[in-house]
Formats: structure tokens, sequence, C-alpha cells
């Protein structure tokens, strides 16, 4: 047991930043009830921390490289458990989400090293075995979030699900520090700095006009001139890029199909799969009249199912290319959110249990396999490369799915309301924001279900996208055909000769 305490100090670390990503889903009511927070708000509270985590990962990994990657896992730890001890403590929404900002800083800082640091720990068959087991660690921490949110919630209130990562932080600092032996890269390469830096700012324009679109309209002038903001970021971005001796993402490796239908695939996944439950547990305690426990509880099968395919995915799927099981997962995770785009106003909470298994199996075949997937389509030398930007993409994908999907729902749901109550677009704002009280009884649970099942479809139809994506676009090349040498005919002149 003893060789497999590196594993167990990186996957400590790796499930807590990850649980955290979507923790706070079931404890937003409470959450908006004691902070005064507005619709927007509870948004950026988990967008700002996957947006930070997104936007600094691959620097932090450049850094990681340089200066230890123990180090930076470690000082990681560090600055994840006090911003978690600020948000615990933060008395308004402001402090909170930039506590949050801070905690997603630490996180970019950890989850960039767990792969170097499982590569530098073990080799041959255990390298395998520790990276299932880590992959399966993915797989569990992202369906758990929302219910460990719950019960802790219900259990001690929303501040604790910030204050329990202190105790969880020490004792991974504490092992990190005894069992896990520095590495660093002999070869590694500058930091990018005005890489890192227009990356973060083409990421977070294009959020925020997501984000602003669902108050301001599509079309307005604040969504279309931020948006402005973010296509320009993102094409200095490329330009630095590509003149950059050391990127930090080398955007040579789209050229490579196989590399461009996993990216795709690392966009969509996690904001397909867990974007819209920020509303989905407002409808489990706001409509369907649960507790935070209970709510945590109805999305216990998304969590159940993605811990067990994970494993036997594994177990049994290994020698599946992994492109087909990301393909495949994607498939399923969008069959899952189309199947819980069947609410009504009567529908209870065990509507919604088919669609979040099925949703929860895709996630369990398809993300433990996605850095596999991306770094089997790109050169040896270039592994490194695909792998942060897979991370990226996927952190990057789920504040962009918060977005999109918050702005499908809260258009529908004032489309919904419109002619039902004398002010469609405040109690539009009023409901998603986590106080449904403030609106007629009898329209919430018919506008409420409507949104939530636009939001649910617009995921199934962007993940199954994804899905044939990586399908038609993962396929190994051809192998080249032999030229066929047809007998001569006996009566051939030449032959005669």
């Amino acid at each position: 047991m003893g060789k497999w305490w590196p594993l167990t100090a990186v996957c400590l670390g790796a499930f807590m930043l990850l649980v955290d990503v979507n923790i706070v889903t079931v404890a937003l009511p409470d959450l908006a009830a004691g902070l005064g927070a507005s619709y927007s708000s509870l948004q950026w509270v988990m967008d700002v921390y996957a947006l930070v985590l997104a936007a600094l990962l691959m620097g932090a990994g450049a850094l990681a490289d340089r200066a230890g990657r123990r180090r930076v896992y470690v000082g990681g730890l560090v600055l994840f458990a006090l911003a978690s001890l600020a948000c615990g403590f933060a008395p308004d929404a402001a402090v909170l989400l930039a506590a949050r900002a801070v905690q997603g800083a630490g996180a970019a800082m950890m989850f960039a090293t767990t792969v170097a640091l499982v590569t530098a720990s073990y080799d041959g068959r255990d390298r395998a075995v520790a990276f299932g087991v880590w992959g399966a660690v993915n797989g569990a921490a992202a369906g758990a979030g929302p219910v460990l949110g719950g019960l802790v919630t219900q259990a001690f209130g929303w501040r604790w699900i910030f204050l329990l990562n202190l105790p969880v932080s020490v004792l991974a600092v504490a092992l990190t520090l005894r069992v896990v032996a520095e590495s660093r890269d002999p070869a590694a390469r500058r930091i990018d700095v005005p890489g890192v830096a227009l990356f973060a700012a083409a990421a977070g324009a294009v959020t925020y006009a997501l984000t602003r679109a669902g108050d301001a309209g599509w079309t307005s002038a604040a969504t279309l001139g931020w948006l402005a903001v973010g296509a320009a970021a993102l094409a200095a971005f490329a330009a630095v890029e590509l003149r950059s001796p050391h990127p930090l993402l080398d955007l040579r490796l789209f050229r490579a199909p196989g590399f461009t239908g996993i990216m795709i695939a690392s966009l969509a996944m996690s904001g397909t799969a867990f974007g819209y439950l920020l509303y989905t547990s407002l409808w489990l305690q706001s409509v369907a009249g649960l507790s935070a426990t209970g709510a945590g509880l109805a999305i216990l099968p998304m969590s159940g199912t993605a811990f067990a395919a994970s494993w036997l995915t594994g177990r049994f799927l290994h020698a599946v290319p992994p492109r087909l099981t990301v393909g495949v997962g994607l498939l399923l995770v969008g069959a899952g959110t189309l199947g819980q785009s069947v609410l009504d106003a009567g529908s209870g909470w065990a509507a919604l249990v088919p669609g979040f298994a099925l949703t929860g199996a895709g996630v369990g075949i398809a993300l433990p396999n996605v850095t596999a997937a991306a770094t089997a389509a790109v050169p040896p030398e270039r592994v490194g490369s695909a792998a942060g930007a897979v991370s990226a993409l996927r952190q990057l994908g789920f504040a962009l799915g918060i977005a999109v999907l918050g702005s499908v729902f809260h258009a529908a749901l004032e489309r919904s309301l419109d002619g039902a109550v004398p002010d469609p677009s405040g109690a539009a704002r009023a409901i998603s924001g986590g106080h449904a009280a403030q609106a007629p009884a009898a329209a919430v649970a018919s506008a409420f279900a409507s949104a939530l099942d636009a939001a649910t479809a617009t995921a199934g139809v962007i993940a199954i996208a994804a899905g044939l994506a990586v399908l038609v676009l993962a396929r190994p090349p051809s192998p080249p055909r032999r030229p066929v040498r047809r007998p001569r005919p006996r009566g051939d002149r030449r032959a005669l000769r």
C-alpha cells in the first residue's frame, strides 16, 4: 500500500478542486438568501472559479515545470485553503466572488501539476493503474459536488461547503511533503505571460457577454460589444502564439483533425453535463419543494453512474480507442440531458432520474479518457501541451456552458411568464435568482419547467453535435493502399519479346 501514497496525495487535491467547481450548485438558494445575491451573482459564483481555473491552467503548468511540480502543487493547496477560508466568512457577494477567483487560481496550480506528479511517481503497469484511479476520481468528483453540497448545506449551512476544504487541504499538504518527490522539466519553456493575459481576457469577455445576453438580449449593444472585445483578444492571442518561440498553446496542433475533435469535446463536455444544474437545483428546491439535502440526493444518480462508469471503463474498456469512448460518452450525455427535457407543471424530482443516470454514465465513460484521446492525436513531443489544452478547455467549457445555458433559461423563463404576470422580466429575475416566492405560484411551476426544458434541450443538442464531431474528426487515417499487380495475359506481345 505504501507505494500508492503519492497517488493518494495527488487525488486528494484533484478531488477537492473538481468538487468545488459545482459544489455550490445546491447551496445557491441558501446563499442567495444569506447574501442577497442577484441572478448574475449566482452565475458568477460558479463561473468565476471555472474561468480563472481555465485561464491560468496552462501558465501554471509552465511555472511548475520550471519551479518544481511539488512546490507549485503545495503552493496551490495553501492558496486554495486560504481562499476557501475567505469564502466561508464572506460578508457579501462581492467578497465571495473575489475569494472564488483566488480559489480558482489555487485550483489551477494544483490541477496543472497532477498529471506530471503521477507520471513522475510511477512507471510501467503501476503508472497505468495510477492514471486509471486518477481518471475515476476525476469522473466521480465531477458529479459528487451537488450531492456533497446539499448534505453539508443542510447539516451545517452553506458556509461550510468552503470551510471543510481546510482540513482536507492540511492533510493533502502534509502527505504531499512527506511522500511526493520533487520533479522538474530540465528543458522547461519560458512562461508565456502575454499568452496567459490574452487568453484570460478573451475567455472573460466572451463569458461575460454570454452572461449579459440573458438580461440584455443577444443582439444588444452590451452583448455584441463584449463579444467583439473577446474576439479581438482571441485574435491577438492567436497572433502572439503563432510568433512566440515558447507558446502557451501550440496552435499548430489544430492542424490534426483528431486533436481538433477532442478539443471540441473538451469544450462541450463539462458545460453540457453540468452547466444547467444551477437551475435544476433551484427548481428542485423552489418548485419540487425539496430541501438542500433532498436536491443533492435527487442528483445522486448522476454522480453514482459517473463513478460506476469510470471504474468499468478503466477496467474493461482500456483497449478501446479513447476517441470512441469520448465520442460515445458525449452522445450519452446528450441523450441524458435531452431526457431531462420532460418537465411540466406537475412534474416531480423523479422525472429527472433517468436522464441524470444516462448523463452520469456518459460523463464516466468520456471524462477519464479525454486527455488520453488528446495526447494520442499529437506527436510525442507535444503531449504536454495537448494535456494542458484539454484540461483548460474543459474548465472553460464549464464556464461558457453556465453562461450560455443561463441565458437560454432566462430568455425562456421570461417568454413563459409573458402574459401570466404583470412584470415578466422582474419575475424571471426573481425566480432565476432563487426568489421564486416573489412570483405567483401558479405561474412559477409551468414557466420554470418550460425554461429548464429549454436549457437541458440546448445542452443535449450541443453534446450530441460534439460527440459526432469527435467520431468524425478523430478517425484514424486509412492505411495507404498497396498497388495491385495484375498478371499479364498470355497473349501479351511484350511477354513474347
